[in-house]
């Protein structure tokens, strides 16, 4: 009787143990398909708004920046220590002054060598000469032979070539110790200056920087989706913050070609020139006007936007209902939106948690 109790106690025990073996089991299954279901449906967690437009007709502005028509960086032809610095960053200079001056002794001990080397071969050049005549003449009267005329000719030939070569050579020193003076190339603005004096001036080191201030310009990018509103002659206006009411610009122009990584085209506005105030590097603003009634900026969320260092992007649901990672310029914040400049076309959905968005594979 006894025996039997146990077999059926152990029979109990068994059944138990199966059954909640076979629990376990369900129970991971269930959660394992709980956290492949969003994998399964993106769409259906994944919180997304559309990219709206602002169909308003006018004008709208697209941020620049202020720089030199003409701007050069002045650097050395030649190796020397600066031992004369004349101008610092702010001057005016005019053209043709001297900037600074460069080591120019052995140059100039150069310079003097090969002086003397052409007064030698004129030297040279003036008895060959005057030998030859006598040889002419001689040879006129039959004293000579035609050989020794023609040696007498040959050696003149000679002494003439030297003479001129050394002269060349002494022009070319003496043109090398012009390279230690830098003189202004145009009449301007001394931007920087990225020397001392004792500095070592090496052949293509940038020694300082030069502006011309009455040709300024703004440079600002417009995207390429703008270009089918943009009227033909492109009346449009720059505006620099601080200096006053918007200015016309003396020329426009847009460049014909699109930049592949941001899809935008560059401006170019020429200002007028004795703007007062207005320095390259300085923000600004392009004015442009847009024709027709047609869908206008385009805007996304700002809890939208991915931002990254240097790298803007936002993730675009596509019709399969998964996000897509997507590069993006950004314009200007408006308020809960921000105006998307090239990357998102009106319509597309945008993902409004990008962290739930990245974890979707």
């Amino acid at each position: 009787m006894k025996r039997a109790t146990c077999r059926r106690a152990r029979a109990t025990a068994a059944w138990l143990a199966t059954a909640l073996a076979a629990l376990l089991l369900a129970l991971f299954q269930t959660l394992a398909a709980a956290a492949d279901a969003p994998a399964d449906r993106p769409a259906a967690t994944l919180r997304t708004a559309p990219a709206s437009t602002d169909a308003t007709a006018g004008s709208a502005a697209y941020e620049g920046v202020v720089e030199a028509v003409r701007q050069t960086v002045v650097a050395a032809q030649v190796p020397g220590a600066v031992v004369a610095l004349n101008v610092k960053a702010g001057d005016r200079v005019q053209a043709g002054q001297v900037l600074l001056r460069l080591d120019a002794r052995a140059a100039a001990q150069a310079a003097a060598a090969s002086a003397a080397q052409v007064r030698a071969a004129r030297a040279a050049q003036e008895a060959a000469t005057r030998d030859f005549e006598r040889q002419q003449q001689l040879f006129a009267q039959n004293y000579i032979s035609r050989a020794a005329l023609d040696r007498a000719e040959a050696t003149y030939k000679t002494a003439q070539a030297e003479a001129a070569a050394q002269l060349a050579s002494a022009n070319a020193a003496l043109t090398q110790t012009d390279f230690h003076v830098v003189r202004a190339p145009y009449a301007g603005v001394v931007a920087d200056v990225a020397v001392v004096l004792g500095d070592m001036a090496m052949p293509g080191r940038p020694l300082l920087t030069l502006y011309d201030p009455a040709a300024l310009r703004v440079r600002a990018a417009v995207p390429q989706t703008l270009l089918p509103r943009l009227g033909g002659a492109l009346p449009a206006q720059a505006e620099i913050p601080g200096v006053g009411a918007r200015i016309q610009p003396t020329r426009v122009q847009l460049l014909p070609t699109v930049d592949p990584a941001t899809h935008t085209l560059e401006l170019r506005l020429d200002l007028p020139a004795g703007l007062a105030g207005v320095s390259p590097g300085m923000f600004a603003r392009a004015w442009l006007p847009l024709a027709g009634n047609g869908a206008g900026r385009v805007y996304v969320p700002q809890q939208a936007v991915v931002r990254r260092a240097e790298l803007a992007a936002v993730y675009v649901v596509g019709s399969d209902g998964r996000p897509l990672l997507r590069q993006v310029r950004l314009g200007r914040s408006d308020g809960e939106r921000t105006e998307i400049l090239a990357g998102v076309a009106a319509g597309e959905r945008v993902a409004l948690d990008p962290q739930q968005a990245a974890r979707v594979r």
